[in-house]
């Protein structure tokens, strides 16, 4: 019960602000043009409640799948009605054109400020996703081995695509589940070409290679009485090596696991200064274990006022690359659905980050605020692209579409719509099915 609380309060959290932001930037740009705004609804359908000031109605209504504003003369496609001062059809193309690009303006400048705060603030990240993509661990019997894939190869193309980073080689192959994926490596001065068919993990199909970065292990907490604590280590220790040998976070758990009983020379970086401590697992059931808590080593990224903006700009702009292609491989087929997240996934993440702490909820609002405003300026009907189309092509023929192709052009967009709304809604539910969307089949 907790949990359905705590999910439906982040939920609303998230949702509403994403919601307000858009729809406020449609009400800004429309009363700035001088347009009468009718509605200003958190939610479609039935009006559950709210309150009139001036010409508008401030309503919370009965679905909660975005929200709208209801501009004069909207959706009016009568060719002789009488147009009032204040009516849309009274203002410019270009006036219109900016009311409705505005609300995904205001949400895609929303994730610019959220993301620039942040940077400002300073966050902790984990090291190596801006790391240069070197392969410092293996999975035994994973598509990485089975590929021939070494460590120290460095990752330089993945179907194509230079990778400068581990995060870009996260994103290249976790929307590529059981794909043949080609790859350019580096390996002792050679370029090699490396085919590598991938996995599907998880329930939202994320591609899978088995492989990792260079990850240093950064020790967050020593357990009293503990082989760790009367070897010496402490919190804030980074583990460099084991044996004289450099070992990294993977191979550094499966080292202390497999040699119960057996001293270990573990070499720590503390604070600048190397030590070597002897340190003996203790078996506990199975595997052998120190008694540490350990992390993936982090740094906190802070910057000047100016430098985080620029930053922001820059991720952002990345991100919009990002959302672009995976639509894109959404269609070809090169992503899967379960990848796409509905309003039960939203809701489910929102309380995740909800839990973490403030800072992962702001991220995690600039994130989806950035993928609305985005996916909105598509031109499909029933999203404010989908007007911008129409008035872009108005604008290049220089006369307004008649009654009939708008009602069309409307009655698809609704289609559309109701389309979306009930495969993202069913796409959310069968992720939790054993079958997946064969569960829905009878037979």
């Amino acid at each position: 019960m907790v949990n359905i609380l705590g999910t439906l309060l982040a939920f609303t959290i998230v949702f509403g602000i994403l919601v307000f932001v858009h729809e406020f930037g449609h009400f800004f740009m429309a009363k700035l043009a001088g347009v009468r705004v009718e509605v200003f609804s958190f939610g479609y359908g039935k009006r559950l409640f709210g309150f009139k000031k001036g010409d508008t109605d401030y309503r919370i209504s009965l679905l909660p799948m975005g929200g709208y504003v209801r501009l004069l003369g909207e959706g009016m496609f009568e060719k002789d009605r009488p147009v009032a001062p204040d009516d849309l059809m009274a203002k410019t193309r270009g006036q219109r054109l900016l009311i409705m690009a505005m609300g995904s303006i205001m949400n895609i400048v929303l994730a610019v400020v959220i993301v620039a705060f942040m940077n400002g603030v300073g966050t902790s990240a984990p090291e190596w996703l801006d790391a240069r993509p070197v392969i410092g661990w293996i999975e035994s019997g994973s598509p990485a081995e089975r590929a021939g894939l070494r460590v120290d190869d460095e990752i330089l193309r993945i179907a194509g695509r230079a990778v400068g980073s581990w995060a870009d080689v996260q994103m290249a192959i976790g929307t590529k589940p059981d794909r043949l994926v080609p790859l350019e490596v580096r390996r002792d001065g050679q370029v090699l070409d490396v085919d590598l068919q991938t996995e599907s993990v998880t329930r939202y199909e994320m591609g899978y290679a088995g492989f990792q970065a260079k990850i240093l292990t950064e020790i967050r907490m020593v357990l009293p009485n503990s082989p760790a604590e009367k070897a010496g280590l402490k919190a804030g220790d980074l583990i460099v090596a084991i044996d004289g040998a450099p070992v990294y976070f993977y191979k550094f758990l499966d080292i202390i696991q497999k040699n119960a009983g057996r001293e270990l020379q573990i070499t720590v970086d503390r604070g600048g200064r190397t030590l070597t401590l002897p340190v003996t697992p203790r078996k506990e059931g199975e595997v052998g274990k120190i008694g540490i808590s350990q992390v993936a080593k982090s740094v906190i990224k802070k910057y000047p006022f100016f430098a985080a903006i620029g930053q922001s700009f820059k991720s952002n702009l990345d991100n919009v690359f990002l959302i672009v292609r995976f639509v894109k491989e959404l269609f070809t087929g090169e992503a899967s659905t379960r990848q796409l997240g509905g309003p039960l996934e939203i809701a489910n993440f929102s309380y995740a980050a909800f839990r973490m702490g403030w800072a992962a909820l702001l991220s995690w609002i600039a994130v989806i605020s950035l993928q609305l405003g985005v996916l909105n300026l598509f031109p499909i009907p029933v999203f404010d692209g989908g007007q911008i189309f129409v008035l872009v092509i108005e604008s290049i023929f220089r006369r307004d579409l008649g009654p009939k192709a708008r009602q069309v052009w409307m009655t698809i967009g609704f289609v559309i719509f109701v389309f979306l709304i009930v495969f993202v809604i069913l796409n959310d539910i069968v992720k939790r099915l054993p079958n997946g969307w064969g569960s829905l089949v009878p037979f």
